[in-house]
Parts: structure tokens; sequence; C-alpha cells
């Protein structure tokens, strides 16, 4: 009797078939899809956690980095919200990725570990339902002077609005249109989330006139200033304590005479938070991802790495005695003078990004 294939005819289809039932077997062993893109701050995991994440999942984590909010938003509205699966936030462009229809909600059923997080991070304000994004660091920003060349100075944004209180040395201010207005505000007596075309306008002139004066060197992110204040480039800077916590450790000669300090008249508290572009291409290993980084250990292991501050509970067992204390952790009183940069939109926004822009040119 013929089946109509015939010995040497089976012999050839066999390896066919093989090579299908091993596809199948793949499909089963990733079923996820075969990699995660991953929209982040630059040197912001631990590559500990991507290959425990890889192993897990069968899939490989392709990272690519900004180094700004604005520049995070722009990438997606050209296309980026189609192109990641999991982005890292700043909160006060939560609310505009929402409004945009940029980002997605979370699967909860995905994210068991959700309920790891702290309280007051569960249901912030940039975030009220807990709909779209999950905490992933929090810190502050402060000021990191030189006590060798400045001196003991009183924790206020004096250090740098204040020509007496370092009438030689350069000093240089951030490059955030929102932190630097709120800093400028702050000082001014009308607090670091200060609202308001006037209050907006004599800040701007507060940062005009500080940067004219002789010693000012320039706008500078928070992470380079600490290489400028540890080379002895400059006196003063605005910087996150996490980065000033990890050159510290890295470099602590250099660091002898750095101190990080809160402005007592305000300053920015910040929460960097994950989230899912509205098409992501793998939106399922997304959440698992999300799930994967609010576990305890692993959320630990994160912090461990960054040096900032975890807003998981289920983490502070694990993370290094440094991370659980100043000015890792700000002391209840800092507490008091810590908020969020406001999520301006709108005429808001316009208004103040031009006012930067004058200060910047002018």
């Amino acid at each position: 009797m013929t089946t109509g294939i015939g010995r040497f005819g089976l012999k050839r289809l066999l390896p066919a078939a093989l090579l299908l039932l091993a596809g199948v077997s793949g499909a089963q062993a990733a079923p996820y899809g075969d990699k995660l893109m991953l929209f982040n701050w630059s040197d912001y995991i631990s590559p500990k956690l991507i290959q425990a994440f890889e192993d897990k999942y069968h899939v490989k984590v392709v990272q690519n980095f900004y180094e700004s909010n604005p520049e995070m938003f722009a990438k997606l509205r050209a296309g980026g919200d189609a192109q990641y699966d999991v982005i890292v936030a700043s909160n006060y462009y939560i609310p505009r990725l929402i409004e945009s229809g940029l980002i997605q909600p979370l699967d909860k059923s995905e994210i068991p570990n959700y309920s790891n997080l702290m309280a007051r991070f569960q249901k912030p304000s940039y975030d009220p339902t807990g709909k779209y994004t999950a905490a992933y660091q929090w810190g502050d920003t402060g000021i990191v002077y030189n006590t060798e060349k400045l001196g003991q100075q009183p924790n206020s944004w004096s250090i740098l609005f204040d020509p007496k209180a370092n009438p030689k040395y350069p000093f240089a201010l951030g490059n955030d249109a929102q932190v630097m207005t709120g800093a400028a505000c702050a000082y001014q007596g009308h607090g670091y989330a200060c609202q308001g075309r006037d209050n907006w306008k004599q800040a701007a002139q507060l940062l005009l006139k500080t940067k004219k004066r002789s010693n000012f060197s320039g706008f500078v992110d928070g992470t380079p200033v600490l290489r400028q204040l540890a080379r002895g480039s400059v006196a003063a800077g605005v910087s996150f304590n996490g980065d000033y916590l990890q050159d510290k450790a890295n470099n602590p000669q250099a660091y002898k005479n750095l101190k990080f300090v809160v402005p007592k008249e305000g300053a920015e508290l910040w929460v960097d938070t994950m989230a899912i572009p509205d098409k992501a291409p793998h939106a399922k290993l997304a959440n698992k991802f999300i799930n994967f980084i609010l576990d305890g250990k692993n959320g630990a292991t994160l912090s461990n790495f960054t040096w900032y501050a975890s807003p998981n509970k289920a983490a502070t067992p694990y993370l290094k005695p440094a991370l659980r204390k100043p000015p890792s952790q700000p002391t209840a009183e800092q507490m008091k003078h810590l908020h969020y940069t406001p999520a301006l939109k709108g005429y808001s926004l316009q208004f103040v990004q031009q006012l930067w822009g004058e200060v910047q040119s002018r």
C-alpha cells in the first residue's frame, strides 16, 4: 500500500517537521514576544536586573536612552509610542502623557507586586487613581556646594541667588525650566510649586539677574554638574540626592568638602515612574516587567545600583544602610519643604517656557 509519500519523501519531510515543532516550542517558551523595548534615562537600571528578566522570560531587553523629559515626550509623539514597551518618565510629565493619549492603563492583574508600593505612591497626585503608572525611584533636588570655598552656608537657595553668599567662585544653575523657576519662586517667598504670571515673571527676573553675575558659569544638568564640583571648576550647583550619594561613594576624596542640602524655602520632590506607551508592541510583557521591578528584592537591587530611594516597602530590608537615612531618605522636617513640580499645560506651560528661553538667551 502506498501513501503517496514514499520512503525518501518521508525522510525529506522529517527535518521540516522538526523545525516546525521547534518553532512551536520556542513560541511556548516566549509567549510574550522575543524582546522588550525599554526607554529610560541612561545608567538607571542594574545590568543584573536586565539579565535576570531576560533569563526568566526568555526575551531580549533592548534599551534606548534619553537625557530629558522633553526629549522623551517628543520621541513618543513622533511614533515612539508604537516602538517602546516601557518608559521611565518623571511625575510632572505623567498628566501630559495621559492627556496626549501616549500611555495606556496598566493591567493590574499582571502586576500583583503593585501592592508593594508605599501607600503614598499608589494614588499620587500626578496619577490620582494609580491607573497609568508605577513608581520606579524617587528623590529630591537640592544644592551641592563646596564648604571649603563657601564656608558653612544656611540650607537655602541663597547659596545660588544671593551674591553675598558667593561673591567670587564659579557656580552653575540647573537646566530644567520648571525646577529653576520653582527654585526662584521659593526663594522669593512664593513656594516651590508657585503658580501665576506675576510670580513666574519675578522668578525669571531673579534668574536673569543671577545669570549676569560675573562668576556665573552656565546652566548645567544635575549629573554633569557633580563632575564639575568634584573637579573644583564650580563651587555650587543644582543636583539630585541619589547622584550625589553615588558619586561620593565612588570618589570620597573629591567629595570630602561637598555638601548636599535641601533648601528650606522649598525644593523639588520627584518620582520617576514606569508607564506603558499606548501602542506598545509587547504590552503584556511590559506589565510583566513592571511587576518584576516591583518585587522586593529586585526593587532593592535597583536602588542599591542607582543610589536613589525605593518607593517599594518590600525592598527596605535589602537596601544599603546609606539608602535608609538622609540624604537618601529626607527627614520629616525636610519633607515639609519638598513639593512635586506642577504639571503645567497649555498657555501656562508656554508662558514658563517662553520666560525660560529669554533667561537663557539674554
